[in-house]
């Protein structure tokens, strides 16, 4: 009872044919499924963006998809829009057995920052409420999967490291961007914080 599964944003947008389709995206669903069963708590992560949200480039004059400029909060990767709220591409895959969730995290619906991690917001203080819960359960042991693993699988695992929970991305059961050589780089940031990587 002390292990919980928490899986990341696998949401239309992110799989293929969505507005920032992960390659493979829809190919962790059966795998991701079957976890869901082996663990007694299971947590989903929502991406939830209001139309104008700030990493959007449509909302930077000029503004490049997969550019970065500087937030108050710092770099801030551009995206094209996605998972805005109430459309068909924030819903979770519809093959995604989403009743098996005990709870569902929205992240990113402040218009003035991101949320890649499920438990801060991308300026590293606002808090998502994910932490108190999971202790609140007894849990100690994290397992990861989802979309997308260079960014916030990645900044899930180290945050939950760095919450001094046990971390574990199943690699199998996630796909990855790879930005500029971001998956070599959440890789390397994720050994150094003593997060496990498995297949």
């Amino acid at each position: 009872m002390t292990k919980a599964l928490i899986v990341i944003d696998v949401q239309n947008d992110f799989c293929p044919g969505g507005a920032l389709a992960v390659a493979g995206g829809d190919e962790i669903l059966p795998r991701v499924n079957v976890l869901m069963t082996e663990f007694d708590t299971v947590v989903l992560t929502q991406d939830w963006h209001p139309a104008d949200h700030s990493s959007f480039a449509s909302q930077h004059e000029g503004g490049a998809p997969f550019t970065q400029v500087h937030m108050d909060y710092g770099l801030q990767t551009l995206w094209p829009d996605h998972c805005v709220q109430g459309t068909k591409g924030a819903e979770f895959h519809p093959d995604l057995a989403v009743d098996r969730a005990q709870m569902i995290i929205r992240k990113g619906f402040r218009a003035g920052v991101d949320s890649y991690s499920a438990f801060f917001e991308n300026d590293h203080k606002t808090t998502t409420g994910l932490a108190g819960y999971l202790r609140d359960r007894g849990i100690e042991e994290l397992s990861f999967v989802g979309l997308a693993t260079d960014f916030c699988v990645a900044w899930s695992a180290l945050d939950a490291a760095k919450l001094g929970f046990k971390a574990t991305v199943l690699e199998g059961a996630c796909r990855a961007i790879d930005l500029d050589g971001s998956l070599a780089a959440a890789h390397e940031a994720m050994r150094a914080a003593g997060v496990k990587l498995e297949a």
